[in-house]
């Protein structure tokens, strides 16, 4: 199998069970043994066993061959050997204690060429399975052409006269900051409105004077000197009573 392909395939694998921190080297000038190196890290053992099977089910079904296994019985640290790479997946722990990115990390190879390799390979596949699928559309046939009748002409003639009619504009509303306020009267000094004048403010009511008579006056004049002479003549009588008394 392609070296490109493999190496798609393997971190396709990885990313399928969410797999942290993904990294790939090309130790072709380091040594004869394998191509690439690929580390990737699972947060516990159950995760490293299942990244490490859905790499080995995922080379298996595009005809790749898995030469083992090692470190399933832990997963602590597993390791596939897939021959033309070397897939290395640690707990983050392991990982730092290690540092395998030192001993193989040379030459990283960047994954976004092995995405689109695997995004290419899909697609092909994805195009020549609908291709097959899609059935043959049937030839449709011409319609025969319609017969426009003088009753047609009319209504259309109609239609296109109120079509060319010009459409009145709406009303523009003045909105409420156009509109001028009204400012309210002040008071002046006087009490009076400013900006009014006497003939503008409507005069107090008076109310109706009662005239009296002349001749009721002097009957109260009388009256009040009458009352006042009996007094006196009261007061006259009860002097001479004490005297005489004495």
């Amino acid at each position: 199998m392609d070296i490109k392909k493999l190496q798609a395939l393997v971190v396709d694998a990885l990313e399928d069970v969410k797999a942290q921190d993904i990294q790939v080297f090309d130790t072709m000038h380091l040594t004869s043994l394998f191509d690439r190196v690929a580390i990737a890290s699972g947060t516990s053992n159950r995760q490293t066993k299942a990244l490490a099977a859905s790499v080995r089910d995922k080379v298996k079904e595009n005809g790749g061959e898995i030469v083992g296994i090692e470190g399933e019985v832990t997963g602590e640290w597993v390791l596939v050997d897939l021959g033309d790479i070397v897939v290395h997946i640690m707990q983050p722990a392991i990982r730092a204690y290690y540092r395998l990115e030192e001993l193989w990390g040379d030459k990283e190879v960047k994954l976004g060429a092995a995405k689109r390799v695997t995004k290419g390979l899909a697609k092909a596949s994805d195009d020549t399975e609908d291709a097959d699928a899609k059935p043959k559309r049937a030839s449709r046939s011409k319609a025969a052409p319609v017969e426009v009748t003088p009753d047609m002409m009319a209504i259309q003639t109609t239609l296109d006269d109120d079509v060319k009619k010009p459409v009145r504009k709406p009303r523009a509303v003045k909105a409420a900051s156009d509109v001028t306020p009204v400012k309210p009267a002040r008071k002046t000094a006087t009490g009076k409105l400013a900006g009014t004048t006497s003939s503008s403010v409507a005069p107090a009511v008076k109310k109706p004077r009662v005239k009296t008579p002349a001749g009721a006056r002097v009957k109260v004049a009388s009256t009040k000197t009458a009352t006042a002479s009996a007094k006196q003549a009261a007061t006259k009588r009860a002097t001479t009573r004490s005297k005489t008394a004495g």
